[in-house]
């Protein structure tokens, strides 16, 4: 079985720093019943193509193996199209092979592995279902596919097509590491016989591989129950966990501990209002979808992540601007609030994920907009490491729970971007408050509220960062915590407000 992926951007050799392979020698990895060989067919400045080998002994498959546990006809463990067919096998290389590309590192181009690129994978072949069912696992995901067919037997065309396909899958704009990712959760899943044992282990294999992009794939059940082999016992669960929310893990998402000390008993309770004490987003009929009833009363009480996106809109609400901007939109969650602000005339959401645009399209129902709301909105697919001259021209940007999701060391790009180049006149910068994390029953020490943060800051730390970049770049600053304050650690989440000076 053959990968390859190829890559246009400019210097298309940059792939090799990406996959941590150099394309000037092959190099092996051994893996189970064979070895995976990595070279490259073309590397130049203009188009580089890496090629991954799969080159599997059909003995070494069988030995150690006995008999038992295997279905079908007596001689199926020796004839089999498993030396061919891209599946679990190659699964596992691309993780020995690439597992540092598939997790985004790399450390001689360190800001390379969050660059989108052009890439196009092609592999040859795959075992599925149908023709279509590359098409319905791809699409989605931002894939343009081509599918193409082979003939049961090239001498006898009358019998028709096998059940094999070379598929080849082209993205404008991608992450290695998304489509790594892609391609280790979903070939496996086209050919569902899988050469290892399945259980708990694999779940979590699949829900930390997919738990980005997943829960909101059309076919989730189906990718769910073929990876898992339709075992009950570890599918249902495993869709439950996918189905929970959209941000898995996050113990920030979820409502915050009650204080007993901040509230006498029978106190009212005040979550469905904004810090400031000003009419919330609720009283006025605008609450974001997912705020939860928690009591027989009907009493309202919004999850941290509503609290977060409500005081963010809230507080652009009461600035009235024009031109706002969303960096690292997300599924869209502000954008919705943001549209129901009449007196903003423009709105642009940005994200270095297709797969997070493409659902803030379909959760804001952009194709069904009328017109004239329709033009008071913009998705763009962009880095805020890199200069874009999108970014000019705002009143106001929001980075909510953004900058914990990068390295500490690229802070200064992103600094230099936002308020050195685009320099809105308003900047919201929210994070999560690691002085709190001690009151999240499920957190051990020094463990994180998500596994995709790179660091957690306390109340100290951020606001030195927040006075520094203020000084630096001509800001105010003013502090503000978000949710429910607790005497000794503050509030679970912080927020920086920045108005540039005048």
């Amino acid at each position: 079985m053959l990968l390859t992926i190829s890559t246009t951007y400019q210097p298309a050799t940059d792939l090799g720093y990406l996959l941590h392979k150099n394309p000037a020698r092959l190099q092996s990895v051994e893996i189970t019943g064979g070895q995976a060989h990595v070279f490259y067919p073309e590397a130049t400045a203009e188009r580089c193509t890496a090629a991954l080998l799969l080159d599997l002994d059909p003995v070494g498959l069988v030995r150690g193996r006995g008999n038992g546990g295997q279905d079908g006809f007596t001689l199926e463990q020796y004839v089999n199209d498993r030396p061919y067919v891209a599946s679990s096998f190659l699964s596992v290389a691309l993780s020995k092979a690439f597992g540092t590309a598939m997790n985004g590192t790399c450390k001689d181009r360190p800001t390379l592995p969050a660059q989108p690129l052009p890439l196009v994978a092609k592999v040859a072949v795959v075992s599925a279902p149908g023709p279509d069912w590359p098409r319905r696992l791809f699409e989605p995901l931002g894939y343009a596919v081509e599918v193409e067919t082979t003939l049961l037997d090239p001498t006898m065309p009358e019998w028709g097509n096998s059940s094999y396909y070379t598929l080849t899958l082209r993205h404008e704009a991608i992450r290695l590491s998304e489509l790594l990712t892609h391609l280790y959760v979903l070939l496996p899943v086209l050919d569902n016989d899988k050469h290892y044992y399945i259980d708990q282990q694999e779940a979590e294999k699949l829900l930390h591989r997919g738990g980005d992009w997943l829960p909101q794939h059309p076919e989730r059940g189906f990718i769910t129950r073929r990876y898992l082999r339709y075992l009950a016992g570890i599918v249902n669960p495993t869709l439950a966990r996918l189905l929970e929310g959209d941000e898995l893990n996050d113990p920030a998402d979820e409502t915050p501990p009650p204080d007993p000390l901040s509230k006498k008993e029978g106190a009212p309770d005040d979550s469905a209002r904004s810090i400031s004490g000003a009419p919330s987003f609720l009283e006025r009929g605008l609450a974001p979808e997912g705020s939860r009833e928690v009591n027989a009363e009907g009493d309202r009480r919004l999850s941290l992540h509503d609290q977060r996106l409500q005081q963010v809109a809230h507080e652009i609400y009461q600035l009235a601007p024009k031109r706002v901007l969303d960096l690292g939109c997300g599924e869209g969650k502000l954008l919705r609030l943001l549209l129901r602000q009449p007196k903003i005339e423009y709105i642009l959401g940005m994200d270095v994920s297709h797969q997070a645009l493409s659902r803030a399209a379909q959760r804001l129902h952009l194709d069904e907009m009328p017109p004239r709301q329709r033009t008071r909105i913009d998705l763009i697919q962009g880095s805020l490491l890199y200069r874009d001259d999108r970014l000019a021209g705002f009143d106001a940007a929001a980075l909510v729970e953004v900058i914990e999701h990068l390295d500490e060391n690229r802070l200064a790009a992103l600094e230099a971007v936002v308020f050195g180049q685009a320099r809105p006149a308003h900047v919201f910068v929210t994070s999560p408050n690691a002085d709190y994390n001690q009151l999240f029953e499920k957190l051990n020490a020094g463990e994180f509220r998500h596994d995709d943060h790179r660091f957690e800051w306390s109340r100290a730390e951020f606001a030195a960062w927040a006075a520094g970049l203020a000084e630096r770049h001509g800001y105010q600053v003013r502090l503000v915590g978000m949710g429910e304050e607790v005497e000794g650690v503050g509030a679970p989440s912080q927020m920086a407000v920045f108005v540039l000076s005048d």
